[in-house]
């Protein structure tokens, strides 16, 4: 796969903080799988991963990870960075 992609945004919502990769409004469907639960919560208890598939393509990207509040958005931008690594490579 290529390399992974850069942080275009860290914001704190809610409960999480999310670590944006990739604009999610280019992609056709988002989906938050199942099959990242385990890469996600290795790095992070209670992440989750956002993926994103373009039209016509049969790939998912990575859009964004969601890494819990409590963690700080220094720490979740470098966690969100491991996890995307993990998926990615």
């Amino acid at each position: 796969m290529a390399d992974s992609p850069d942080v275009e945004l860290v914001e704190t919502e809610d409960d999480y903080i999310h670590v944006r990769f990739r604009d999610p409004d280019r992609y056709d469907e988002i989906r938050t799988p199942d099959w990242a639960k385990e890469p996600a919560e290795s790095v992070s208890d209670g992440s989750e991963v956002r993926t994103g598939k373009l039209e016509g393509e049969d790939d998912w990207e990575v859009t964004s990870v969601l890494i819990e509040k409590h963690v700080g958005e220094a720490k979740a931008e470098e966690q969100a960075r491991e996890i995307v690594e993990k998926i990615e490579s």
